[in-house]
């Protein structure tokens, strides 16, 4: 007979703490638009966890909107696509990482951001490296 585990009381004291919190959390499509603190210091998107199309839509709306905010310099994390499910799909290729080669096109194939952006580029090693890229936009008083 398995021995019931009695759960320290330091431990539901610890839980019943968490769960207080908990309205304090929010979900990613909630806060998708947060500003994020740590290696890079600015405005930052993650795109991990989104489809191709609600990646497209965010990512529009989150540059349009840093532009407004004056950022000069933003950076969106679309990961690396090693752990996509594409090898499930016969007409994709496992090769591909959908968000990271799709959503550059889709920034450099819309002419309304086409008008903001002066460049994009790869991140830097410490920002994401291959797994995300770096915008740069254009200064909103000299349009």
């Amino acid at each position: 007979m398995k021995k019931k585990y009695i759960v320290p009381s330091k431990d539901k004291k610890d839980w019943v703490d968490f769960t207080r919190e908990m309205g304090s959390i929010t979900a990613k499509d909630d806060d998708f638009l947060k500003t994020y603190q740590g290696t890079y210091k600015g405005r930052k998107l993650d795109l991990h966890g989104y489809s191709l199309d609600d990646a497209n839509k965010i990512v529009k709306k989150f540059i349009i909107e840093s532009f407004n905010k004056n950022y000069k310099k933003i950076l969106i994390v679309t990961g690396k696509g090693s752990r996509s499910k594409s090898f499930d799909n016969p007409y994709v290729s496992e090769n591909l990482s959908v968000l990271k080669n799709s959503v550059p096109e889709y920034i450099k194939n819309d002419e309304n951001l086409n008008s903001i952006i002066s460049k994009i580029s790869q991140a830097d090693r410490k920002e994401g490296g291959d797994g995300a890229i770096s915008i740069f936009l254009r200064d909103k008083k000299k349009l």
